[in-house]
């Protein structure tokens, strides 16, 4: 009875550490990720910039990047200064200022056949109930969206494609491609599920061995 129990925990254990251990690469994609300035820092945006109503005086950013998730994107490489970005622009009655920052990436991030142009800063002035989108729109046309309203191109970047799966191979975009989601806060991953779960198999094992000991 013994030696099935432990036999039974051990392989459940072997089952699990086999699936926390093995290939958990995350399919990555290529996109425009939205982020706001805080400070002197960035944060990735909770929701997207057709909804986002930024309040004046803050910063919008806006970075080309292949991730897989928000915890892996790539922040814009500009400061959020609004006081630099938006100096020139004076205050006007019923306008807010919105400093918007679009840094187009790195080349390894670019799709190919196309080089990323370079970032740029510039103040958007814009009705008080504009949203990030409209500041964006007022700065750096064209945009392209997609049909469930996803951001795809800014001033014209890229040319074609829209949140693309990047192959992990040749960095080559495949066919299928995914809705990201602002909210994403690049969660636990299953590695980390599959490492606790080990932890509390091999736990019960040695507390059943422990009792049947002391009995």
């Amino acid at each position: 009875m013994r030696r099935a129990t432990l036999a039974g925990a051990a392989l459940l254990a072997g089952t699990v550490t086999g699936l926390a251990a093995g290939p958990a690469q995350a399919q990555e994609y290529r996109y425009w990720s939205f982020w706001e300035g805080k400070g002197s820092s960035w944060t990735y945006a909770t929701e997207g910039p057709g909804t986002l109503r930024p309040a004046d005086g803050t910063v919008a950013g806006f970075r080309f990047t292949v991730s897989a998730d928000s915890s892996a994107a790539g922040k814009p490489r500009t400061a959020p200064g609004f006081d630099a970005i938006c100096r020139d622009t004076p205050a006007k009655d019923g306008r807010k200022r919105i400093g918007v920052v679009v840094d187009f990436g790195t080349a390894a991030d670019a799709p190919g056949g196309e080089r990323p142009p370079a970032s740029r800063t510039e103040c958007a002035q814009v009705a008080e109930d504009a949203s990030a989108g409209e500041a964006l729109a007022a700065v750096a046309r064209p945009l392209r969206y997609d049909a469930s309203a996803l951001l795809c191109a800014v001033a014209g970047y890229p040319k074609a494609g829209c949140a693309e799966k990047v192959n992990d191979s040749k960095g080559a975009p495949s066919e299928a491609s995914p809705t990201t989601d602002a909210g994403d806060d690049g969660g636990p991953s299953a590695g980390l599920f599959g490492g606790v779960a080990v932890l509390l198999v091999l736990g019960a094992a040695a507390g059943w061995q422990l009792r049947r000991r002391r009995g």
